[in-house]
């Protein structure tokens, strides 16, 4: 029984990855589809995931592990003698850069993680925070900061396009990107 179920669950994530780097629109990969695509019946995504989204966003968390495999740069940024505040704004500017270049993934989730992410999850740079603090901000404090800085990236991410057409920002470029998280960074943990 327990086979099964982790074939399942392999099928679901295989399927959802498959379906979401071959669609236009990510609206298009549905419950439905994924099943359909994994042989499975349709409660299967609820029953191994949860919902639609947690399964998605499993699928772009895999994606996001591959990806520093392949952009060492993050887990070099986490290593390196950069200040805390540094590291901060470099991890939050290599991880908002591979979000907009896989932006078809991040569309089909964000709202999601805007929404159902835990404040502080183990994701989160709320270490880097606590660090450029130290004892001065309380750790639900830097909880709070890491929350708002992630959510505001992602929300950018998410409108990239109506904040380069409505404030002339166009976050596709690496200079105007880096400033922008810098700013934000500098706005949330003083300059």
């Amino acid at each position: 029984m327990k086979r099964d179920l982790e074939k399942t669950r392999a099928a679901l994530l295989l399927a959802a990855e498959k379906l979401m780097t071959e669609c236009d629109d990510p609206n298009e990969v549905t419950a439905r589809a994924i099943t359909r695509e994994a042989g499975v019946n349709l409660a299967m995504i609820n029953y191994c995931f949860g919902s639609r989204e947690e399964l998605i966003f499993e699928v772009f968390s895999q994606l996001y592990k591959n990806a520093t495999v392949f952009a060492p740069v993050l887990g070099e940024v986490a290593q390196s003698r950069l200040s805390p505040k540094e590291k901060l704004a470099a991890l939050h500017y290599h991880s908002m850069k591979l979000m907009l270049e896989n932006f078809k993934y991040c569309k089909a989730l964000t709202k999601y993680t805007l929404v159902s992410r835990k404040i502080g999850d183990k994701r989160s740079s709320v270490k880097f925070i606590q660090q450029h603090y130290g004892s001065r901000k309380t750790e639900g404090e830097c909880r709070l900061i890491a929350f708002e800085l992630s959510s505001i990236h992602e929300l950018a991410v998410l409108r990239h396009e109506e904040i380069r057409d409505g404030c002339g920002i166009d976050l596709l470029n690496d200079d105007v990107l880096k400033k922008f998280v810098y700013d934000n960074i500098d706005r949330f943990l003083g300059e």
